[in-house]
């Protein structure tokens, strides 16, 4: 189904072209063979840089796109409606790019940023560890410094996506006590100490690995380091609007998706001698999954037009993810009980998109973190 869609301008309106037609020759093709046999599809990512589908929406300056989140979020919500790990992982460098543009020096931001924002590098977030999750304050990785210009690094971090496979990782490493004792360090791939697990065994997304990563001894440079020591906190807890709003716009692509296989099937099947979207008890299930998805896009381009307009979003923006993954959840679980019992078999793509999505639920916060999060901004000081 093509989605109608309202865009600020023509040259937003043909990005978006650009981006259904790459994803569906790049990614729609070969999805289904990855996902099943958990392989990693090298070739996808550097033509997806070639594209400049990575950094849409950021600074022009620096090799980005320069489009507002509006439609850099349209962008990888197209690539979630072809394959829901690719556009986890877009979103992901995102993320990991944050630091280093709002708070590397201009001599860290000249040497690395041409090559990060312009997609000659992928970026992978490292903050969760075992026992550090939604607690982020609670992470015991370290780093400690030399008094050389160096820090050792020695500690794990866990759930790393694109873990092994990035070209740089922002970690978030403990310098001293306390949520003030974090600090941020942008590391590339090859450092020596730096090794990573084996791929965890995911319920989806499996054709972009998820790991652990172990540091030990890892001697990195001071220049490595972003913002000031004990910034690290505060700099991931700035990046959360970002990730949890390109969480919402895949959320909303793994539910179209869905949602457009179930009306396909449904257009197609026949019962009692009419198709069965004929029949209005399944009709009427269709038409809440429409109404879900429909709504949950609107939910997440109002929280994106309010951060263009440089407005306070964070509680719209936690309404978003918690809207949006929800109704992925619902949809993609519709859209399985839509193909009856060949929706439960792996012949058909519903089954996948409702494995996928329950991730979506999960991570970047928790959806009971989000409501956490808008409860408290309803408390008057």
């Amino acid at each position: 189904m093509v989605v109608q869609r309202q865009l600020p301008d023509r040259d937003s309106r043909d990005l978006l072209e650009l981006t259904r037609d790459i994803a569906d020759k790049l990614l729609d093709p070969i999805v289904d063979h990855h996902e099943k046999h958990e392989t990693y599809p090298d070739d996808v990512f550097p033509q997806l840089k070639a594209a400049g589908l990575l950094t849409v929406g950021h600074p022009e300056e620096w090799g980005g796109g320069g489009q507002p989140a509006e439609v850099a979020l349209q962008v990888v919500e197209e690539l979630a409606a072809r394959w829901c790990a690719v556009a986890v992982a877009v979103s992901v460098h995102s993320l990991a790019s944050h630091a280093l543009l709002k708070f590397g020096t201009p001599t860290q931001q000249q040497q690395w940023l041409p090559d990060i924002i312009g997609g000659s590098l992928v970026g992978a977030y490292s903050l969760s560890e075992p026992d550090a999750g939604s607690d982020a304050a609670a992470l015991r990785c370290a780093a400690v410094p030399t008094g050389s210009g160096s820090y050792v690094i020695n500690g794990a971090k866990s759930w790393i996506t694109h873990g092994s496979k990035a070209d740089f990782y922002s970690l978030f490493a403990r310098t001293g006590d306390g949520t003030r004792g974090i600090t941020c360090f942008l590391v590339p791939a090859d450092q020596p100490g730096l090794s990573f697990g084996a791929p965890e065994q995911k319920m989806g997304l499996a054709g972009v690995p998820t790991t652990a990563a172990y540091y030990d001894n890892a001697r990195i440079g001071e220049d490595r380091r972003i913002g000031e020591e004990g910034q690290g906190l505060s700099i991931a807890y700035s990046a959360l609007d970002t990730g949890r709003l390109g969480i919402a716009a895949i959320a909303v692509g793994l539910a179209q998706a869905a949602l457009d296989e179930a009306i396909s099937y449904a257009n197609q099947r026949s019962t009692f001698g009419r198709k069965i979207i004929d029949h209005q008890g399944l009709a009427f299930l269709l038409a809440d999954m429409a109404a879900a998805v429909s709504s949950a896009r609107s939910t997440y381009l109002a929280a994106a037009r309010l951060r263009d307009a440089g407005l306070p979003h964070t509680r719209e923006v936690s309404i978003a993810k918690l809207i949006c993954t929800d109704a992925a959840m619902r949809v993609t679980t519709d859209a399985v009980q839509v193909l009856g019992g060949v929706g439960y078999t792996r012949d058909f793509r519903v089954e996948r998109y409702m494995r996928e999505a329950k991730i979506l639920q999960i991570f970047e916060g928790t959806n009971q973190i989000q409501r956490l999060v808008i409860a408290r901004s309803l408390v008057k000081r």
